[in-house]
């Protein structure tokens, strides 16, 4: 129906990502891109930055926005759905302020985002918001119009992110010796952050106290049930499952969310688990954070242990995930014209809000941060 290829009010989607360095030269001055206002001396980025020289200085991460971008792009042409679609990083080329300069000075004035970050948390939203905001200022300040930006909503629960991890874990548990097979643990990770910042994430009646973690351990064990049950379902044998954490780089001083991966595994095969599948539910598509800390630090981990794992796909450019970004897009513009679309979620939590609240996913010191209800424009000098 026409109604359903209707992007209006918007005139340009932005895929919205982290950025990751293309060579060995670029290592360095990415993580101090990353690092910026920390203090962190450059003989320690280079360290940091060893797991980066292993894969000869090149992240995964950009080549796999390329192929989104495409999925993107083909997903809306074949569906006659008329809007271009732009991508900018944080954290290296193409970024951010230099794509929304791109946008505007190609006439676009009302930009739907996709951050590539399906979980509610001050690094996986509230910080691209506060990017955004940090460019449409630049933009300002440059004399160039000032878009509106809309983030589209959380999609941790959309089946078009979903089903495609469903079906890795089902092809990751056929890839496993059929002896050890239904007896298969189900190890679902994500990126560790520090407690207080979990207990913080998602709107204020969300947050916790204690190491909770607030939204972002909610959404992600709703996730992870999901998967599960949906696997129960297809094969008929119920896996054990647990949430478990990966990529922690904080202080150790500081707690962050656990346990590791690598010490989920050791306390697995102590436990008798003949075998793991490990699947990064927390993550789009299978960049560094996967390569390294899963598919070379954990996999080395259980062959010290002796312990078979396969580890399963993220969505990456998956076309059901690139429908699922259309729907996104197709429902918050109906929305903005003042109707109810169907807003489709799988789990327990439903469809997560258009609008973050004010509070929601707070920072340590206050910013500025844009498509939010605490958003006054690039003007503003602080939050509300």
């Amino acid at each position: 129906m026409p109604e359903q290829r209707d992007p209006s009010p918007y005139d340009a989607l932005l895929l919205l990502s982290f950025g990751g360095p293309e060579g060995p030269d670029d290592v360095v001055p990415f993580l101090e891109n990353v690092t910026r206002g920390r203090g962190i001396p450059r003989e320690r980025l280079k360290e940091v930055g060893q797991h980066y020289f292993l894969f000869d200085g090149v992240s995964p991460i950009n080549a796999q926005n390329r192929e989104l971008l495409d999925a993107l792009r083909s997903d809306f042409a074949a569906h006659g759905l008329d809007l271009p679609v732009y991508w900018g990083n944080r954290n290296w080329a193409p970024y951010l302020t230099d794509t929304l300069r791109t946008m505007v000075q190609d006439g676009h004035r009302r930009i739907a985002v996709l951050a590539t970050s399906a979980y509610a948390s001050y690094s996986g939203c509230r910080q691209y918001r506060e990017n955004l905001a940090d460019a449409l200022a630049a933009l300002r300040a440059e004399g160039l119009p000032v878009p509106q930006v809309d983030k589209l909503r959380h999609y941790f629960n959309h089946p078009g992110f979903l089903r495609p991890m469903i079906d890795g874990v089902l092809a990751s548990l056929a890839a496993l010796p059929q002896e050890v097979r239904d007896g298969a643990h189900l190890a679902f990770t994500t990126h560790s952050i520090p407690t207080a910042a979990a207990d913080t994430s998602g709107t204020p009646g969300d947050h916790t106290e204690g190491g909770e973690g607030g939204a972002y351990v909610a959404q992600h064990l709703d996730a992870a049930r999901t998967i599960a049950d949906a696997v129960r379902a297809e094969t008929g044998v119920e896996h054990p499952w647990r949430l478990v954490y990966q990529s922690r780089s904080g202080a150790p001083h500081i707690p962050w969310l656990e346990p590791d991966i690598c010490d989920h595994l050791e306390e697995r095969h102590a436990a008798g688990v003949p075998a793991v599948v490990m699947a990064p539910i927390g993550f789009v598509s299978d960049h560094m954070e996967v390569k390294y800390d899963l598919d070379t630090e954990a996999t080395a981990k259980a062959a010290e242990l002796g312990l078979p794992v396969a580890r399963s796909a993220t969505v990456g450019a998956d076309p059901r995930f690139a429908a699922a970004v259309r729907d996104l897009l197709l429902e918050r513009a109906a929305t903005e014209r003042g109707g109810t679309p169907e807003r489709c979620a799988l789990g327990a939590l439903g469809a997560s809000h258009d609008l973050c609240p004010v509070g929601c996913c707070p920072a340590r010191a206050p910013r500025p941060a844009a498509a939010g209800a605490d958003w006054r424009g690039p003007a503003a000098e602080a939050p509300v």
